[in-house]
C-alpha cells in the first residue's frame, strides 16, 4: 500500500500539476491531501477540481473553512484576508460543494491525519518537540500526519526536524509524526513543490520535491489582484 501525501496546494495549479505529474510517475495506490486547496494563489476552482478527482482523502485546512464560510475573514489578516477574500469571490458553486464535504481531520488505513494537530486541528501549528509530542500523545494511531506549516518536517519520541528532499526513513514502530511540506508555498527555504510517498507495508516514507513554473504562477496572482508580496515569496521558499 503506497500513498502520496500533499498538503497546502493553495490555488496554485501549476505547482500541483508538476506534483501530480510526479506521482504519476511513482504510481501509488492512493493520493491524501491535508488541506488547504485554496487561498493565498490564482486558481482555485482548479485546484479543487484536480484534488476532488484526484485524491481518495482530503482534509480541509483554515483557508478552505474561511473560504468555504465556516471560519470568518476577519480570523485572517493582512495579505491572507484579502486572498481568501478574492478566492471566496472567484469560487464556483461545484468547488463550494466540494469544500463544504471536508473536515479538518481523519483516519486512513490506521493512520491518523490533522491539517493542524490533535489539539487543534485547524489552527495549531506543529514545529516544535513539544507539539509532535502532543499530537502523538493525542493521536489514536502511531503514524501521524500533518500539514499547516508549509514546513517537510519529521518527529518521532527520539529526534525530530527539518526533512529536505531526499529525506528517507525507516518508520518501523515507533510512533512518528510527518508533515510532507506545501505543494503551493513552500516555507522550508526550497521553493520546490513539496510531497510525501508513504509506503505503509514497507513501512518508510520519503520526502520529494518538485520544480515548477513559479513565474507563470506569479503572472497569474499579479492578474488576480493578489497582493504582491504573496507572489515574490513563491521564489524564495519562504
Amino acid at each position: 500500500m503506497r500513498v502520496a501525501v500533499v498538503s497546502d496546494i493553495h490555488s496554485n495549479l501549476h505547482a500541483l500539476d508538476a506534483v501530480l505529474a510526479a506521482v504519476d510517475a511513482d504510481a501509488p495506490d492512493e493520493l491524501w491531501c491535508l488541506g488547504d486547496l485554496v487561498g493565498y494563489g490564482p486558481r482555485p476552482n482548479e485546484c479543487c477540481a484536480l484534488i476532488e478527482a484526484r485524491a481518495g482523502v482530503c482534509l480541509a485546512g483554515n483557508h478552505d473553512l474561511a473560504v468555504r464560510g465556516t471560519i470568518d475573514l476577519d480570523e485572517f489578516h493582512g495579505d491572507a484576508a484579502l486572498a481568501a477574500r478574492l478566492n471566496r469571490e472567484a469560487l464556483t458553486s461545484e468547488s463550494h460543494a466540494f469544500l463544504d464535504r471536508l473536515e479538518p481531520h481523519g483516519n486512513a488505513h490506521g493512520v491518523a491525519l490533522y491539517h493542524g494537530s490533535a489539539r487543534d486541528p485547524v489552527w495549531e501549528y506543529v514545529l516544535s518537540d513539544e507539539a509532535a509530542s502532543a499530537t502523538l500523545a493525542l493521536a489514536d494511531s502511531p503514524l501521524v500526519l500533518v500539514g499547516h506549516s508549509h514546513v517537510a518536517l519529521r518527529f518521532n519520541e527520539l529526534e525530530g526536524g527539518l526533512a529536505p528532499a531526499g529525506t528517507t526513513l525507516e518508520l518501523g514502530d515507533t510512533p512518528t509524526l510527518l508533515n510532507p511540506g506545501s505543494v503551493g508555498q513552500p516555507r522550508d527555504g526550497d521553493p520546490r513543490a513539496a510531497y510525501l510517498l508513504l509506503d505503509l507495508v514497507a513501512r518508510r516514507a520519503e520526502f520529494r520535491r518538485v520544480a515548477y513554473d513559479v513565474g507563470r504562477t506569479q503572472s497569474e496572482m499579479a492578474q488576480s489582484g493578489l497582493p504582491g508580496p504573496l507572489a515574490a515569496r513563491l521564489a524564495l521558499g519562504q
